[in-house]
Formats: C-alpha cells, sequence, structure tokens
C-alpha cells in the first residue's frame, strides 16, 4: 500500500472536513486500498463538501463474496451490516436469525465479549439492515436470550425490543423455546444463601417482528399440517438444544427451529434470510421446506461448514425450485 506523504496529509484535510478524512483512513486500512487511490476517487467528482460522506459510503460499499448458489440457496462471505444486498430490499418475506449473544462464546473473527453499551448499538445496525430489505408485509423471528448474567445482569429481550421497535418494526409475539439447559448458567449469585442469589431461566426467547402489517398481501401456498398448527401456535417450544460437536459452531441452533418458524410464518418459495448464517442451519431448513435463501456469515471457517453441509443436504432428491432473483 502507498500511503501519503505528510504534505499531502495537510492539503487533503484543507479539502475534505476532518471526519470524512478520517472515514477514508478507515476504509483505507480495512480494504487494504491505497489512501491516495480513494481520496482521487472522491475529489474527482465535482460535488459539494457535504456530500462526501455519502458519496464514500456508496462507493465503498461492501460488494457480496457469493461463496456458494444454486436455484434456492444463495450464501455470502461478509459483514451483514456492510454487506450492499440492495438487490433485495423489499423483497425478503421473513427473517430468521440468532445474533451474537454477547456472553464471551468464541465465534471465530466475531468480538462476543464487547461493551453492553456498545452491542446494543450493534443490535440497532443489524436491525435497520433488516428492516430495510424486508417486505412491507415481511416477518421476523429472532433468537435471543432472555438476559445475560456476564459481567453484570442485563434485560436483553427488554432491550432487544425497544430497539426493534425504535428501528420501526411491530412487535407480533413471543414464542418461550424451552430447552432445559440448565449448564449455560454462569454464576449463582449467593450460593445456599438470600443475600445475593441469581435467578437463571434455562429458556430462550424467539421474538416475532413484523415490518408494517401482520396480514400477508398476497396468498400463497401453506405447507404445514393441522396438528403442527396447533402445537406450534402454543407459545411455548420444547425441544433440546444442538450439539457443538456433533455441527462444529460454538453456537448452533437446533434445525427444528428455523423449521417451525418457516413453515408456520411462510409460504412455499417465500424468500428467507439469516444475517448471521453461522454454520447454515437456517438455509438448510429454507431448502428442506421448499423455499429460497439468503445467508450472510462473515467467518471462513463456517462459511466452509456451510458449504459443506449445504452440499451434503442438497446432494440428497429435491422437487423443482424456483429461481431466487
Amino acid at each position: 500500500m502507498k500511503y501519503l506523504t505528510g504534505k499531502e496529509n495537510k492539503e487533503i484535510k484543507i479539502r475534505l472536513n476532518y471526519n470524512t478524512f478520517e472515514k477514508l483512513k478507515e476504509v483505507s486500512f480495512k480494504k487494504e486500498i491505497s489512501l491516495n487511490f480513494l481520496i482521487n476517487q472522491i475529489l474527482e467528482k465535482e460535488i459539494n463538501e457535504s456530500n462526501y460522506e455519502k458519496d464514500i459510503k456508496n462507493y465503498f460499499k461492501e460488494k457480496p463474496e457469493l461463496i456458494f448458489s444454486n436455484d434456492k440457496i444463495k450464501l455470502f462471505h461478509n459483514d451483514f451490516i456492510e454487506v450492499d444486498l440492495s438487490d433485495y430490499k423489499g423483497k425478503v418475506n421473513l427473517i430468521i436469525t440468532s445474533p451474537p449473544y454477547n456472553v464471551g462464546i468464541e465465534y471465530g473473527k466475531h468480538n462476543d465479549a464487547v461493551n453492553y453499551e456498545d452491542y446494543l448499538s450493534f443490535t440497532e445496525k443489524w436491525l435497520y439492515k433488516s428492516y430495510e430489505l424486508l417486505a412491507d408485509d415481511g416477518r421476523a423471528c429472532i433468537n435471543i436470550p432472555l438476559d445475560k448474567n456476564r459481567n453484570g445482569l442485563k434485560p436483553v429481550y427488554a432491550d432487544f425490543i425497544n430497539i426493534a421497535k425504535k428501528v420501526g418494526f411491530n412487535y407480533q409475539s413471543t414464542i418461550v423455546w424451552n430447552e432445559q439447559n440448565v449448564s449455560k448458567r454462569t454464576a449463582w449469585g449467593s450460593w445456599l444463601s438470600a443475600s445475593a442469589p441469581y435467578v437463571i431461566a434455562p429458556v430462550e426467547m424467539i421474538v416475532v417482528l413484523y415490518k408494517k402489517q401482520w396480514k400477508r398481501i398476497n396468498k400463497g401456498e401453506s405447507t404445514i399440517t393441522r396438528e403442527e398448527f396447533i402445537q406450534w401456535t402454543n407459545g411455548v417450544w420444547n425441544f433440546s438444544g444442538e450439539s457443538k460437536k456433533r455441527v462444529g459452531h460454538p453456537a448452533p441452533f437446533p434445525l427444528e427451529l428455523p423449521k417451525r418458524c418457516i413453515k408456520l410464518f411462510s409460504y412455499k418459495d417465500d424468500l428467507v434470510l439469516d444475517p448471521f448464517s453461522g454454520s447454515g442451519t437456517t438455509l438448510i431448513a429454507a431448502f428442506k421446506e421448499e423455499r429460497r435463501a439468503i445467508g450472510v456469515e462473515i467467518d471462513k471457517n463456517y462459511i466452509d461448514l456451510s458449504v459443506e453441509r449445504l452440499t451434503k443436504e442438497i446432494s440428497k432428491p429435491q422437487k423443482n425450485l424456483l429461481n431466487i432473483d
């Protein structure tokens, strides 16, 4: 990489406001591109100073890195917040994901132990991006913890709903996933004492949101059975979690979770999105249930794992599928 001289630095700062210049440096470092090249791309355009930030953002949007694709499933190796998915804006029917929990789990590239306020800021960013991609009658099923007790008790579920409403989402309901995994507790508080005990609920939440209207605008083909509908509209779901060793991901959710959300909240051939696709479980569930799907994953190891799992699943006989575009 070629760097600016001190004189060039000074001259450019005169032409650009400080925040714009700092943004250019940040992009230069992140993308490993010459800062000179980036600045020239901006300064060659005859635009007002106030438009520089917008031009930088638009010019340097992270292009989708398509890793896996067939006529139904697409998997991108990108940071969901940064990647340009404008081709799918307003087209996603259902979002299913389990975002990083911020409890210190080793996810690979992602830091899962950031300051809680930073975590909430991160949550707002990816929720806003998700909201833009949803159709007006699109839904979202987000698997999050009820609370967390690492580095102090935090009401994750309550904070998440407040942020979702701030972004623009409407709240529909919450499904309690009773996985009975008491091993997730990380602290007891005062052991065998009323001094300061911690109460740990061995459940997780699946928050059900929608964009503008809950009732679907256009009817489609439902694939849920009568028995499934009766059982799954009960707001407490009882099934075990997934094994880390079996899947190869530190925090996998079981296939049963996206399967239920897909069959209950979407039609056949709908478009499903998982912004944090991890080991590809949502994509596999979508494929098995004859939906189209997009997955975005930042970590290369989990991308490789997803491709392996998807390839294995797709090699099985399947029905004819629609094109995703």
